[in-house]
């Protein structure tokens, strides 16, 4: 598969699932979206088109522990960091978006800090 029909690929996925992804002020959508170099996660309120918060491979806080963002041990740092700041935010219950992307690798490492840091979803 040539990588501009993976990209088709995906975007027809995401565009299945989008009509039942929703975010709303007391459950955030948590959309994820993976690059070769790095992995990136925001907590998306959808009815008032408002991004609560993003984090990333290039977060400030998080770019001295991690040597390389394009691996697991990288999706999962983020994902534990996002959860930690979701749960300061007083956000406990998210809907996971994963945007298209299959759940395995990168993105399931996300979804597992972020569980592990104490969300729900």
């Amino acid at each position: 598969m040539r990588s501009e029909e993976k990209v088709q690929a995906r975007l027809k996925r995401k565009k299945r699932m989008k009509w039942k992804l929703v975010g709303s002020p007391d459950k955030p959508r948590l959309l994820v979206f993976r690059s070769l170099k790095g992995i990136y996660a925001q907590l998306i309120d959808d009815r008032g088109n408002k991004v609560l918060m993003g984090a990333s491979t290039a977060t400030k806080e998080l770019r001295e522990d991690i040597k390389y963002g394009g691996n697991v041990e990288a999706a999962k740092k983020v994902g534990l960091y996002i959860g930690k700041k979701a749960l300061e935010m007083g956000y406990s219950k998210v809907v996971f978006d994963r945007n298209g992307f299959r759940y395995h690798g990168r993105v399931k490492a996300l979804a597992d800090g972020a569980r592990e840091a104490g969300l729900i979803f």
